[in-house]
């Protein structure tokens, strides 16, 4: 199959999923420069994109190659709540550097916007809707493609995030932080679904917190809800690119192992590829990750999906699909481990022999 060539004519985000096109997402960006040492723990704010910007730009152009065709513009947490008087200049050197790595491939960028930290104490629609009303004008000024209101645990802010967005006349999209119990308030995966379509979120779906297999079952009770309701929209999944089964309703955040021991619990890029054949058999047609997913993570959904999109990404020049790049190798044990079935069956050790399988979350 062959890589994807040069950019051409670059289609919206609603035109390629209205046509039944694969979107992948990017992945991880607060996790990943915080292990390489350019984002400090706590705040998870994105100070970066200005401190180092060579930083960014660098993550950004691995998901690129790896397949992504969306560059989130790196603004998690960059309200003023949270940045003070850094926000702007944060938000705006964020829109530069994703567009200037899109432009160097068939990517969109899209502006994003987070829970605040104002919800869960005031509740204040006014002055919550005006945060995120800061950032959208920096959005609109640097014209990026679309919206993207992620990580909610309360429908009701996420609600008033799409309303805010709707205000740009440009497609937004809608995720929360939930798992199958549904947000904060105990409002259903379905009905958060529903209510966000109503607040006019084209796409809707599910990010960080729980990790691919939870985020599923989240989606299939979001889709659930929606054709109950006889609404539409397009799905979007982006969970953690680590396996957290033992999360309970607040997800990995209540795990003793977070955030600077969760590398046990790292996912394969098989286990990657998996995950994105059965996003896409349930109708998820924008596929990505968030925390823990690395740029190899990426290149699984976009190699698994090379059939539906019709290409394999730049990346996979040098990488061999279920590891056919090992027929090469000198050792005939290893050669043997060529092919998909060995890699699907395998279940991999930890290396930790006094290690629990799961843990108790402290919450």
């Amino acid at each position: 199959m062959a890589l994807a060539g040069s950019p051409g004519a670059k289609k919206g985000i609603l035109e390629r999923l209205d046509s039944g096109e694969v979107v992948v997402g990017d992945g991880s960006f607060l996790i990943t420069l915080e292990k390489r040492g350019y984002v400090k723990a706590g705040l998870w704010t994105s100070e970066a994109v200005v401190e180092h910007p060579n930083a960014v730009r660098q993550l950004h152009m691995e998901f690129l190659r790896a397949g992504s065709n969306v560059m989130q513009t790196f603004t998690f947490s960059a309200s003023e709540d949270k940045m003070e008087s850094q926000w702007e200049a944060v938000n705006t050197a964020a829109c530069d550097l994703a567009r200037e790595v899109a432009n160097k491939g068939d990517a969109l960028v899209a502006g994003g916007i987070c829970q605040t930290s104002l919800y869960k104490h005031h509740k204040d629609e006014a002055r919550i809707k005006k945060l995120f009303r800061q950032q959208l004008e920096v959005f609109t000024r640097k014209n990026v493609d679309f919206l993207i209101a992620e990580y909610f645990e309360h429908a009701e802010e996420a609600v008033w995030a799409v309303e805010v967005l709707k205000e740009a006349r440009k497609p937004v999209a809608a995720t929360m932080c939930i798992g199958p119990e549904g947000d904060m308030h105990g409002i259903t995966p379905g009905e958060c679904a529903v209510k966000l379509v109503k607040a006019g979120a084209s796409i809707v779906g599910v990010n960080c917190r729980f990790g691919p297999c939870t985020s599923l079952k989240t989606m299939r009770l979001m889709k659930e809800g929606l054709w109950a309701a006889g609404l539409k929209a397009h799905l979007m999944v982006q969970p953690l690119g680590f396996h957290m089964p033992d999360c309970g309703k607040g997800g990995f955040v209540d795990l003793p192992e977070y955030p600077f021991a969760l590398e046990p619990r790292v996912a394969t890029r098989w286990d990657i590829q998996n995950y994105a054949r059965e996003a896409y058999n349930l109708g998820v047609r924008y596929i990505g990750g968030c925390c823990g997913f690395e740029p190899y993570h990426i290149r699984a959904i976009a190699e698994e999906l090379a059939p539906e999109r019709g290409f394999l990404p730049p990346s996979s020049d040098k990488h061999g699909s279920w590891g056919s790049g090992l027929n090469t190798h000198t050792k005939p044990w290893i050669r043997a481990r060529a092919r998909r079935e060995y890699w699907e069956n395998l279940l991999p050790a930890s290396g930790r022999p006094f290690c629990p399988s799961l843990s108790k979350p402290d919450a």
